[in-house]
């Protein structure tokens, strides 16, 4: 029997299909759909790790994952055949051999999401389901002098969900950039990690302050009171996007591919 080698990958996906990235019994997830194409090519179970566990209803430009298999495949063999066998709102976008000490989720240096947000008075129709919508005006700069507050290392308890299972609430955030071009008002965040709900529990927070129902200030007395019931509820997932993942140059993956030209 040929010895296990791991392989990366990059996928990008649509999630208004699926519970989420991850497993579960009864309902149809994205990690099912992977496993399922992949053994097919490798004529062997495969079991995926991500870098990164969207919830339902929330989309990836760049998830990162990895996998290990005795299967010998060339990376265009794994391409293809893999998206022969994914939904058409699954893609693969490459796959190649790694050291066995890469690792998708662990060895992850941070991660970025992107909130996409329709700001007008009636909602999307053909990006229906993969933009967030808020029918009142709001104004940018107000969200963006909230932002600035949310900037390093903090405890993001009064941003994580309710079920969060994360050890610590401990989370830099290196970069929290909101901007507008006509309708349309982008969040760009990078962090060390993320909290469950974390970005929804941020953008929805934001947006409350752009409406004028907050004062900019607000963001930093909740990042203080550590209280998750004091906050504006989550925005929607429809908007929201993992974006990339960053690893050591050492293993030699592929940049981040391109935003979309939607954005």
């Amino acid at each position: 029997m040929s010895e296990k080698q791991r392989i990366a990958a990059c996928i990008e996906y649509c999630g208004v299909n699926y519970c989420g990235w991850q497993l579960q019994t009864d309902a149809d997830s994205v990690q099912a759909r992977v496993e399922s194409a992949l053994a097919r090519v490798a004529d062997e179970p495969v079991r995926v790790i991500a870098a990164g566990r969207t919830d339902t209803g929330v989309h990836a430009c760049g998830q990162v994952i990895h996998f290990d298999t005795t299967a010998q495949r060339e990376p265009r063999a794994w391409l293809r055949g893999v998206n022969t066998h994914l939904p058409d709102d699954i893609r693969l976008l490459w796959a190649q051999p790694v050291d066995g000490e890469f690792h998708a989720r662990f060895g992850a240096r941070e991660r970025a999401y992107r909130y996409v947000l329709l700001n007008r008075a009636t909602g999307p129709a053909y990006l229906h389901g993969r933009a967030g919508w808020h029918h009142a005006p709001l104004r940018e700069s107000r969200m963006q002098q909230a932002a600035h507050a949310l900037l390093g290392r903090h405890d993001f308890s009064a941003f994580r969900a309710a079920g969060c299972q994360a050890r610590s609430p401990l989370r830099e955030v290196r970069e929290l950039q909101v901007r507008r071009s006509g309708d349309w008002i982008w969040l760009d965040i990078r962090a060390d990690g993320f909290l469950q709900h974390m970005v929804r529990n941020i953008a929805g927070t934001l947006i409350r302050i752009g409406e004028s129902r907050a004062e900019p200030e607000w963001a930093a007395e909740l990042l203080a009171a550590r209280d998750r019931r004091r906050a504006a509820a989550a925005a929607p997932p429809d908007g929201l996007y993992f974006v990339r993942a960053e690893y050591d140059a050492a293993f030699g993956l592929p940049p981040p591919p391109p935003p979309c030209r939607f954005w």
